[in-house]
């Protein structure tokens, strides 16, 4: 093995900056950031104060007037400078369209 970290993603990312509000889905702690990447399936948050490894969340996303509202789990954090999200398999498919138009 080579050191270097395996690339697990199973959708392509696109950098696109969104502003986001993440709600822990149990104690209601809310806070701000940006995306700087999106997939289908996941996305980046820029966050100065990252929710832990596992924690499920509300990614709440604002773009050109529309909102997005999306369940997901923290899959990883970089202390002090973001963290990865995994978005839930349950999104809908009018949910998706908003996604799939944003990452066109």
């Amino acid at each position: 093995m080579s050191g270097t970290m395996q690339d697990r993603r199973d959708a392509n990312r696109v950098p696109l900056i969104l502003a986001v509000e993440v709600v822990e889905a149990d104690s209601g702690t809310r806070l701000t950031g940006r995306t700087s990447d999106v997939s289908r399936t996941g996305c980046y948050i820029d966050t100065l104060n990252p929710t832990p490894t596992g924690t499920v969340v509300r990614v709440k996303f604002n773009h050109n007037g529309q909102e997005l509202d999306l369940l997901a789990r923290i899959v990883y954090v970089s202390p002090r400078l973001g963290m990865g999200v995994r978005f839930d398999e349950s999104i809908s498919p009018d949910q998706l369209a908003i996604l799939d138009r944003w990452l066109s």
